[in-house]
């Protein structure tokens, strides 16, 4: 009989059990994509470091612009040109322009710049603006965009490719990371072949392993196969011992239900302690969470399904507890086009197909059983019915959670 855990108590073991561990690291820029950093970021300088004209025209002060118009224009004396990547030290006098290419620098007492298609060279050296430039207009000032000790980046995020932007532009070529997690996988039965292997009858392929991979490295982790383990508790035990040296956090897939052959509750005892067996979940009923060394160890049910959604719900927010990853899930609002049921007193997970029309999205439930992990190919994300509830009706607004994690 398995004793078992609420979703939400699962998360709660997980923070209680497991405290950020991993190293800190540095990093090149080129390296840090996708990275957690485990430490905040802080501006060293002013970016940009100097006013820059944001379009091609002059640099003007704003106040020799007032009341200009196409019939009556404001005369200004040109007063030189800014190149790119130059500097812009002398300073602008009044009722005189300077000609400033996008992104230049801007020379002190400018305070605006004036578009070139609103200005007219006479070739007599002074230039006819025929639009007033308020202050500011079509400028960017020093320090704009970050001013020294501004927190740019928290600890906990995922770089992104725009973070990698800002890093760039403060200077930053060494990121502090976290050291990525090492998660070893081990799947576990008599029944599995390798997935390039044709299984004979009473024999599946492999799926877990290389989907279970595929999330992990996602989510940013390094991966080590263990193979497949037969259903024999010795070699569990012993591949355990193994894996322990060598990884953070241990999948064991298959072998978590309650039956003869089952020893990965014993195993895990033998070397550690469980720290529960089963959650209050549809799929995903025989779970097992575990502790060996202070690592995390837990045994996944072999069907795919079961196991991609507790990997996916538990096994990611445990992987960002140890690196200290802040994680957000992303959901959105969607018409269920199908009535699902539920009445098994657990909180099911069902996968659904979006679509949008006129304006509208529309979640398509996946019905299927747990060992079909085809159904959910191609799927966008899923909803949750609580444990309390007997069903969800066609036509009725459901929040469905997108797989992407952030």
């Amino acid at each position: 009989m398995l004793s078992v855990k609420t979703p939400d108590e699962v998360l709660a073991v997980i923070v209680e059990e497991f405290a950020p561990r991993l190293e800190k690291e540095l990093v090149s820029l080129n390296a840090a994509l996708g990275r957690v950093l485990c430490e905040e970021i802080r501006a060293g300088e002013f970016v940009p470091g100097f006013d820059r004209s944001t379009v091609d025209g002059f640099a003007v002060r704003a106040a020799d612009t007032f009341g200009c118009s196409d019939a009556v224009p404001a005369i200004l004396t040109l007063d030189g040109e800014i190149r790119m990547g130059t500097p812009a030290d002398t300073p602008l006098r009044a009722e005189c322009c300077m000609a400033v290419p996008t992104g230049g620098a801007v020379p002190p007492g400018a305070d605006a710049v004036v578009m070139l298609e609103y200005t007219e060279r006479y070739g007599d050296g002074t230039i006819g603006i025929s639009k007033p430039a308020p202050p500011g207009a079509n400028l960017i000032f020093k320090g704009d965009d970050v001013s020294p000790g501004k927190v740019v980046l928290p600890a906990g995020r995922r770089l992104t490719v725009q973070d990698i932007g800002a890093l760039a532009a403060m200077g930053i070529a060494e990121v502090p990371v976290c050291r990525r997690p090492v998660v070893g996988i081990l799947s576990t039965g008599d029944e599995l072949v390798p997935v390039e292997q044709q299984p004979a009858q009473g024999q599946v392929r492999d799926v877990n392993s290389a989907m279970l991979r595929a999330l992990m490295e996602q989510a940013g982790a390094q991966v080590k196969s263990y193979g497949i383990i037969r259903d024999q508790e010795d070699l569990l035990d012993q591949a355990l011992k193994t894996a322990r040296k060598d990884c953070d956090v241990i999948l064991l897939s298959g072998g978590s239900s309650v039956g003869t052959k089952d020893a990965t509750c014993r195993v895990i005892e033998a070397q550690g302690k469980v720290l529960f067996h089963g959650i209050a979940m549809k799929p995903g009923k025989p779970t097992i969470f575990g502790k060996v060394d202070g690592k995390p160890v837990i045994g996944l049910p072999g069907h795919p399904v079961a196991a991609f959604f507790v990997a996916h719900l538990f096994v990611l927010p445990l992987l960002a507890r140890l690196s200290g990853q802040i994680i957000r899930r992303f959901s959105v609002p969607a018409v269920l086009t199908e009535t699902v049921g539920a009445n098994h007193g657990r909180a099911q997970y069902t996968g659904v197909f979006l679509t949008e029309r006129d304006g509208t999205l529309y979640a398509r439930p996946i019905h299927g059983k747990s060992g079909l992990i085809t159904a959910l190919a191609g799927s966008d994300g899923y909803f949750c019915i609580p444990r309390d509830c007997e069903g969800v009706p066609a036509g009725e607004t459901v929040s469905v959670t997108l797989y992407s994690v952030d």
